[in-house]
């Protein structure tokens, strides 16, 4: 009993034994199992004592298993509506699911009052979940209403796996359309035509004013629809076609399923504005745009016009017609059309005259506003004046406030910057930083100034800033020289104390009264041993000297004269040539533009020695002697250099138009004394 106990296998050896002799079994088996016992090792038997429940549980999750896949789901169906509400014209997915059933066959028509209900496609679903596999078939149907009203879709019975299975009853709600009359309808012979693809699309271009200034700010869109059965592909973008006025890029800003006229569309939605550059009459458009749509192709045998939906509901469906004979053929073909919308008339009014001194062509409604830092400064010390004009506009005629009173200060150019609150940047926030130094001792800023014409109001606005106390401390350095007035006399000197007393000369006695001049001792030594001579000789030598220096200092400022004009001459040739080559950036452009206006004055003073670079734009204007228009467009030159020079930015666009090129070299060109 210990050993079968102890070694089973040895057990299963007695059992054996002991049905042929049961006296063998207590004689020889005990002392064989001790013996075979003793011979296997300990680490086989924890082998065995261990492997043998690890097989026994393989083998039982390997039965479980294959029952699991042996067993086959019963099967089960379902049904839904992708949407239980809708309109007129705007179809419905109905969708069937059979699952467990892979062989199992839907009917291809739903029959039910008021409702056209096709199969469109179907498709296979196989998931495993927790090691069970699940087969699932699924059937989509399309559904198109062709009156409103309440409507029920009937139960169907589909055969799936030997039995017989049936779909829920379904409600689906139809709206009519709005603003629809019951009569009016085309007749079926008018719908006979054959719809093109141009007809599944349309645009619409949408403009707010009617009637708008020269260079003010109109916001526009443009609205492109899409029939949602077409698959629609933009190959170009749309553009706002038209003259007389300029138009910023596009921005798309929405997509949206709408339905108009029964049918539905993917409406895509484009921003952008417009400026009129002239008065007039303008026509804004067309918007137009080419796009591609994906349209079934004809088959042979079409389907009969009396199942079609759109017959039976009275609608102009292109889907009805030889063009569209199978809407859902897998056999279709990409066809190119062109997008256009009508034409949008536009009246643009010149801007009224008298506008104020610092207007720079800002049309909207604006506000503005100021501060500064730091507040307690010393005279020379820069003071960084912030100004913040926000609102709704062309912000790119928003240029930086003007400095009312500038006595007393040294201005710098202002550096701006744009934050857009909008797509198309009609509405924001133009930020600009303009750094003054007092020359001296003052108590507050300088007022500044910001004008724009309201189109609202149609009159011009002046913004100014609210008064800012400032502290300015030091001055220039006075020096007090104490100057004598005439006919004063100097101060006395107080006699010191224990001084000696001055002393007194004894006038001489009256001299001899000579009556004749003595005459000259005359003397043979010959002249030039005499230093009267000699110094006689001085005189001559020195004017020679003199002549000799003259004419070598002449000889040399000639000579430099003529190396500073051939310098000048070869410089402004240098900047010409690379002003010409249209190549360098704006910063680099207008320095060297500047320079080269100002080498051509040092070259066109004469005989006036002027340096280069003391040579401003009045200095240039006088010198050349300009009018009004060219000192203007001279002066905005070196405005334009000292802004990227200094400020490191500029006001207006990020680059220099082929147009700004021309007539900054244009400008240089005729500068001639």
């Amino acid at each position: 009993m210990e050993m079968s106990m102890r070694y089973p296998h040895c057990g299963e050896t007695v059992s054996a034994v002991a049905q042929t002799s049961k006296s063998a079994v207590s004689q020889v088996s005990k002392p064989a199992c001790r013996a075979e016992a003793d011979q296997v090792p300990i680490w086989k038997s924890a082998i065995r004592q261990v492997w043998k429940p690890a097989l026994r549980t393989i083998a039982v999750f390997i039965t479980i298993a294959a029952a699991q896949f042996a067993r086959a789901d019963s099967p089960s169906i379902t049904a839904v509506l992708n949407n239980s509400e809708t309109v007129l014209g705007q179809p419905v997915q109905l969708e069937i699911q059979i699952t467990g059933a892979p062989d199992a066959e839907a009917t291809e028509e739903i029959l039910a009052d008021g409702l056209e209900i096709h199969r469109t496609g179907s498709s296979q679903r196989i998931e495993m979940r927790n090691l069970k596999l699940t087969s699932s078939v699924i059937y989509d149907y399309t559904i198109l209403p062709l009156r409103a009203g309440r409507f029920t879709i009937p139960p169907q019975t589909i055969r799936a796996g030997g039995k017989l299975l049936q779909t829920p009853q379904l409600t689906l709600n139809v709206a009519d359309l709005p603003g629809r009359s019951s009569g009016g309808q085309p007749s079926r012979g008018a719908q006979s035509q054959p719809a093109s693809a141009s007809e599944l699309v349309f645009a619409e271009l949408i403009v707010p004013k009617k009637v708008a200034y020269v260079g003010e700010i109109v916001p526009v869109q443009i609205r492109m629809g899409f029939d949602a059965r077409v698959h629609p592909r933009l190959v170009e973008p749309p553009e706002i076609t038209g003259q007389g006025f300029t138009a910023q890029k596009l921005q798309q800003s929405g997509e949206n399923l709408e339905t108009i006229n029964g049918r539905p569309y993917d409406v895509v939605t484009f921003k952008s504005a417009i400026a009129a550059a002239r008065a007039g009459k303008f026509e804004i458009g067309p918007a137009k745009a080419k796009a591609q749509v994906v349209v079934p192709r004809t088959r042979s045998a079409p389907r009969s016009r009396a199942r079609s939906p759109f017959d039976l509901f009275d609608l102009d469906d292109p889907f009805s017609d030889p063009f569209f004979s199978n809407p859902f053929s897998q056999l279709a073909e990409r066809r190119e059309v062109e997008v256009k919308s009508e034409p949008v008339a536009l009246e643009v009014k010149p801007l009224p005259p008298n506008a104020p001194p610092s207007f720079s062509g800002a049309i909207g409604n604006f506000t503005m506003a100021t501060d500064a830092k730091p507040k307690s400064v010393q005279v020379g010390d820069p003071i960084t004046v912030t100004t913040t004009i926000s609102g709704r506009g062309n912000f790119d005629r928003v240029n930086a406030p003007e400095t009312e009173n500038e006595r007393g200060w040294h201005k710098y150019p202002p550096s701006s910057k744009f934050k857009q609150d909008d797509e198309v940047g009609i509405s924001g926030t133009k930020t600009f930083e303009t750094v003054l130094a007092p020359n001296e001792r003052k108590q507050s800023l300088p007022t500044l100034a910001f004008s724009y014409f309201d189109p609202v109001k149609e009159q011009y606005v002046t913004l100014r800033s609210e008064p800012i106390a400032i502290t300015v401390q030091g001055g220039p350095a006075t020096a007090n020289v104490a100057t004598s007035q005439p006919g004063s006399s100097p101060p006395a000197t107080a006699a010191k104390p224990n001084s000696p007393a001055p002393v007194t000369t004894k006038p001489q006695d009256i001299l001899y009264q000579l009556t004749e001049r003595p005459r000259a001792v005359e003397s043979f030594e010959p002249v030039y041993t005499q230093r009267v001579f000699w110094a006689a000789q001085l005189i001559p030598l020195l004017a020679l000297i003199g002549f000799a220096g003259w004419k070598i200092r002449r000889a040399k400022i000639d000579n430099r004269e003529a190396w500073r004009i051939a310098a000048l001459q070869h410089e402004a040739a240098e900047l010409m040539h690379k002003l010409r080559r249209n190549d360098a950036s704006p910063r680099e452009y207008y320095a060297e533009a500047s320079r080269a206006v100002r080498v051509k004055t040092a070259l066109a003073s004469g005989g006036r020695e002027i340096d280069p670079n003391m040579v401003d734009a009045e200095t240039a204007a006088d010198a050349f002697k300009l009018n009004g228009d060219s000192r203007d467009r001279l002066r905005r030159l070196f405005e334009q250099s000292d802004e990227w020079q200094y400020s490191g930015a500029h006001n207006g666009p990020g680059r220099i138009s082929r147009e700004n090129r021309r007539e900054v070299l244009e400008l240089i060109e005729n500068l001639r004394a």
